[in-house]
């Protein structure tokens, strides 16, 4: 926990194989950090593992992770993520206020989607939910554009019968 929280300097890493988890707040506020190398060593990553890491602007979870939750909140930059077909559920925050995140393709293996998931993703027009996703939380995409045109539709949106 807390492994490198506040490193502003610090731009770029590449965590070794021999690394199987990351701890909460492991990367929390390094706000020069651009680019992390994640290898399929790593089962979980901690929440708030990498929150307000502003400059990060794309990550690859590894196939080997399987759920992830408040992980990404703040990333302001980050506009791109691919999400493995490993990860079962996205938690309560996850990418919160990712406000360049444009576009998500959540993977059939996803079962829920937890609270405030994608809140004030700003950007977010595009969103592919498949139909293996059972729960989606309270305010799970408030302020997205994306939910603004589907309540534009209809002001009930059901998605996956949710």
């Amino acid at each position: 926990m807390w492994a490198f929280d506040g490193c502003i300097s610090l731009t770029e890493i590449t965590i070794p194989d021999s690394v199987t988890s990351i701890g909460w707040y492991a990367f929390d506020e390094c706000i020069s950090l651009t680019k992390i190398t994640i290898p399929d060593s790593v089962t979980s990553i901690g929440g708030r593992a990498f929150d307000g890491c502003i400059s990060l602007t794309e990550i690859t979870i590894p196939d080997s992770v399987t759920s992830i939750e408040s992980t990404f909140e703040g990333c302001t930059s980050l506009t791109e993520i691919t999400i493995p077909n490993s990860v079962t559920s996205i938690g309560y925050y996850t990418f919160s206020d990712c406000t360049r995140l444009t576009k998500i393709t959540i993977p059939d293996s996803v079962t829920s989607i937890g609270d405030c998931s994608f809140w004030g993703c700003t950007s977010l027009t595009e969103i592919t939910l498949p139909d293996s996703v059972t729960y989606i939380g309270y305010k799970a995409f408030l302020d997205t554009p994306w939910l603004k045109i589907k309540q534009a539709e209809n002001p009930l949106v059901i998605v996956n019968h949710i």
